[in-house]
C-alpha cells in the first residue's frame, strides 16, 4: 500500500494579527483620549478584533514555527479577551455583586504580568526590524501606564496610556503595511529598518 504526504501551505498570518492589533488599540485609544464615550461599542473590536483576529494569526504562526509570533498573537489575544471580561464586569452585565465586589487593582498586577512579557519580547526584537522594536517599546510604556493608572498613581498615567495606545495603532498599521505591500509586490516599498543585533 502506498502512502502519500501531503503538504498543505498557509499564507503568513502577520499581517491578520497586526491588523487586528491595529483595529483594536485605535478604537480603545479614542475612548481612553476622550473622543468617544463609554465602553459598549468598544467591546466588539476588543473580542474579535483584539482577540479573535490575534489568536488566529497565533494558531497559524504555530503552523509556520514563528515562535515569537505565535506567542505574542496568542498572549495579546487573550489579553483583549480578558479586558472585555472585565469591562463586562464594569458594566454590570455579570451583576451587581459582581461589579461592586472588583478591585482595579487587580488589572494593575495583570498588566505588570503583561508588561514583564513584553519586556520578554522587546529583548528578542532587538533581532527584529527597528519598526517592531520600536513596537514593543511603546507597548512596555503602555502596560506602565495602565498599570500605574490602576494602581491609582495620578491621571496622568491614563493619558500617557491613552497617547501611547494610538502610537501603538498607528505603527502597527505601518508594520502591516509593510509587512503586507513588500510580501505582494515583491520589493521593499515600505522601510521597517534593519535589526539592532545582526
Amino acid at each position: 500500500m502506498e502512502t502519500k504526504n501531503i503538504k498543505v501551505e498557509v499564507a503568513d498570518p502577520t499581517t491578520l494579527g497586526l491588523f487586528g492589533l491595529a483595529m483594536v488599540t485605535l478604537v480603545a485609544s479614542s475612548q481612553k483620549m476622550g473622543l468617544t464615550e463609554g465602553l459598549a461599542f468598544v467591546l466588539p473590536w476588543a473580542i474579535f478584533l483584539g482577540g479573535i483576529a490575534q489568536i488566529v494569526a497565533s494558531v497559524f504562526d504555530f503552523k509556520h514555527n514563528n515562535l515569537f509570533g505565535a506567542t505574542a498573537f496568542a498572549a495579546y489575544g487573550l489579553f483583549w479577551v480578558a479586558v472585555a471580561m472585565s469591562w463586562f464586569i464594569k458594566l454590570g452585565s455579570f451583576g451587581e455583586t459582581m461589579a461592586s465586589a472588583a478591585d482595579v487593582k487587580q488589572l494593575g498586577v495583570a498588566f505588570i504580568g503583561y508588561l514583564l512579557l513584553t519586556i520578554v519580547f522587546t529583548v528578542s526584537a532587538l533581532k527584529m526590524s527597528k519598526a517592531m522594536f520600536v513596537l514593543l517599546l511603546l507597548i512596555d510604556l503602555l502596560f506602565i501606564g495602565l498599570a500605574a493608572d490602576a494602581f491609582g498613581l495620578g491621571h496622568m498615567w491614563h493619558t500617557i496610556a491613552a497617547y501611547t495606545e494610538l502610537a501603538i495603532s498607528l505603527l502597527t498599521f505601518y508594520v502591516l503595511a509593510a509587512k503586507y505591500l513588500n510580501s505582494f509586490f515583491g520589493k521593499e516599498l515600505l522601510k521597517t529598518g534593519k535589526p539592532i543585533l545582526k
